[in-house]
């Protein structure tokens, strides 16, 4: 074998021809302008189910966005084949700005967070007024995520027939959040589904909710099966639909331009990624009184502006409460 020294003859040294071609690598990356545009359905092991007009596809996401991932409710531009056909992958080239983002961590001392849905206009949660017994400070932590990532709160209130609503109720009286109860035994009737069908009405909406809560049931009802079948996933591989609560799933509501967002169950919800001065925006009543707050007012220290500022009529204290309420929902765990 011949070795070079420090300075080899140059002359000597063979150089291998690029047997893909001699083009030089460039970090510019292309623009795409003819790409498509499409929505995120759900998403599989690498694999995106994506509604490009009318056509279901299969895509996977391109290299050049490195580790830019894109989920449920992104819009995507994608090139390559969109037919649809079997075995066909087309290539997501570019995911758009989002409007909204619902984010959360494993618990409030993970410092990763997870990007569940994009562009919902809406977070449903949805609650068990009796079997499995309510959990205020999951509710409260769901409330905060939307606030924060830019989405309207709503409360759906299930199993009415097993428990009264008025104390659930009662205590998110003062954050004018949406509501809707439901029965088991009136929901099959069409007229608590008709209420439901009014609050999503031209909107997307995340669904999220505990096992057990009967959110499930809640979409199955909204979203027929057979249109759960042809908009659901379909394996690359074996070519047969794949849907469990491990992944999110954007699902049409039949005869509107609404969407449901099926999530998986959760057990906790982190906010280890929650900014509290995000959260006061939800409170435009409070929001004005801030101005002579401290710098970095946590809003519930002796120094904080707000306390006088209801003091003096220009809010009402359960609205302060509330915030309150929510902002220290980080510091208590969700079986509290």
């Amino acid at each position: 074998m011949r070795r070079y020294g420090k300075n080899p003859d140059e002359d000597d040294i063979r150089v291998r021809p690029n047997r893909k071609g001699n083009r030089p690598r460039t970090h510019i990356r292309p623009k795409h302008e003819d790409a498509s545009d499409g929505m995120v359905l759900t998403v599989d092991r690498g694999r995106l189910t994506v509604l490009v007009d009318d056509r279901i596809v299969m895509a996977m996401k391109a290299r050049e966005l490195g580790r830019k991932a894109a989920v449920v409710g992104d819009r995507v531009a994608l090139v390559g084949d969109l037919s649809g056909k079997k075995d066909t992958l087309a290539r997501i080239v570019r995911i758009e700005p989002r409007t909204s983002v619902l984010r959360r961590t494993a618990d409030d001392d993970d410092p990763y967070e997870r990007v569940v849905v994009a562009n919902a206009d809406q977070l449903a949660i949805v609650t068990a007024l009796a079997d499995p017994e309510p959990r205020p400070r999951l509710i409260d932590r769901c409330i905060v995520a939307a606030f924060d990532g830019g989405l309207k709160p709503i409360l759906v209130l299930t199993k009415s027939d097993l428990a009264s609503a008025d104390k659930i109720l009662e205590t998110y009286s003062t954050l004018d959040v949406p509501y809707v109860v439901t029965s088991r035994e009136e929901f099959t009737d069409g007229a608590e589904l008709a209420q439901v069908h009014e609050l999503l009405d031209g909107k997307i909406t995340a669904f999220v909710g505990h096992s057990g809560v009967g959110k499930t049931t809640l979409v199955n009802a909204l979203v027929p099966e057979d249109r759960r079948r042809s908009t659901g996933h379909v394996n690359a591989v074996t070519g047969r639909g794949r849907h469990t609560t491990t992944s999110a799933l954007a699902l049409p509501l039949e005869g509107s331009d609404s969407w449901v967002i099926d999530t998986p169950g959760v057990r906790s919800f982190g906010l280890h990624h929650v900014d509290p001065s995000r959260v006061i925006h939800a409170f435009p009543d409070l929001e004005s009184g801030t101005e002579g707050c401290p710098r970095a007012c946590s809003h519930d220290e002796p120094d904080c502006a707000l306390d006088q500022w209801v003091t003096d009529g220009h809010a009402d204290p359960a609205r302060l409460y509330s915030l309150r309420r929510l902002l220290a929902t980080r510091e208590r765990r969700d079986g509290d």
